[in-house]
């Protein structure tokens, strides 16, 4: 598996798993191949907090189009308790940034981790990918596997 970080990425991840930049039809990490079907979209507080403000169209255009993936998920380098806080730089009440993620969960299909720091996220954005690989894998075995016993039995 190699792990592609889109161009657009301005802070992009270090990972243990090969890695390689470039484009990425929606998110900021996939998996080289198979971009169409799985990615990571990564968000600092402070830019998720621009998202869902400012940005709000140009970010849920992105978001619709995550939905033809058959994973998409948002990767969040805060905590809930940072947003609740208001640990950010925006006049956003904490309720309404919970409420529009929660929304964007339901209306998109879209998972949210909540990270609590960018090293966690780091993280949490490289086992996410690993796990979708290994299943593709497996999946792929069980196919390979049903072939080969349907072929035995004709």
């Amino acid at each position: 598996m190699i792990i592609k970080v889109d161009t657009r990425e301005q802070k992009p991840y270090q990972f243990k798993t090969t890695s390689e930049t470039g484009t990425i039809p929606v998110g900021d990490y996939s998996i080289a191949g198979i971009e169409d079907c799985v990615a990571i979209e990564r968000k600092e507080l402070n830019d998720l907090i621009g998202c869902l403000t400012t940005g709000r169209d140009r970010f849920e255009r992105e978001l619709y189009k995550g939905r033809a993936l058959d994973y998409f998920a948002l990767v969040i380098e805060a905590s809930l308790s940072d947003i609740v806080d208001g640990n950010y730089r925006s006049n956003m009440n904490p309720k309404a940034v919970i409420q529009s993620l929660l929304a964007f969960s339901i209306r998109y299909r879209l998972p949210v981790w909540l990270c609590g720091s960018r090293e966690y996220a780091q993280r949490i954005t490289e086992s996410i990918l690993t796990k979708y690989a290994k299943g593709i894998e497996k999946k792929h075995e069980v196919i390979r596997g049903s072939r080969a016993q349907a072929q035995q039995g004709s």
